[in-house]
């Protein structure tokens, strides 16, 4: 699918839909982050559905994959995520939240799923890098 995107173009729910480069499940990855602290909390999946509730109700749904139902964050936990913007990045496959995060963003209590398995990558520098 080609990716175009005119800066005039209306960012009406159907046409930010239409312009979704779906997955083959028919599912977009929305990363979601704080607007506080800009800290990356957590990844979910949405499908068209439940990018529009997204994008008109200013509260986070997901599309839950191993349930096959959505789920709103924060309707069971009171963990919300308030929406407070909303990017497709440049192939329009991805899609970033900035949220207002009451509570832990984690089903496990962590303030990010990113918490609860740190890895120890070899760091990269671009000092004596030959591809630089």
């Amino acid at each position: 699918m080609s990716w175009t995107h005119d800066s005039d173009t209306d960012d009406a729910p159907e046409a930010v839909i239409a312009r979704v480069a779906w997955n083959p499940d028919g599912l977009l990855p929305a990363i979601v982050q704080e607007e506080s602290s800009r800290d990356v909390l957590m990844l979910g999946y949405m499908d068209a559905e439940a990018l529009r509730r997204t994008l008109t109700e200013g509260r986070v749904t997901f599309w839950s994959r191993s349930r096959q139902e959505y789920w709103r964050k924060g309707d069971t936990s009171g963990h919300r995520q308030y929406v407070r913007g909303a990017a497709l990045d440049c192939d329009g496959d991805a899609l970033l939240l900035t949220v207002h995060q009451l509570g832990p963003a984690c089903h496990t209590g962590s303030h990010a799923c990113f918490d609860e398995d740190p890895l120890r990558p070899v760091l990269g520098s671009p000092e004596g890098d030959a591809a630089s």
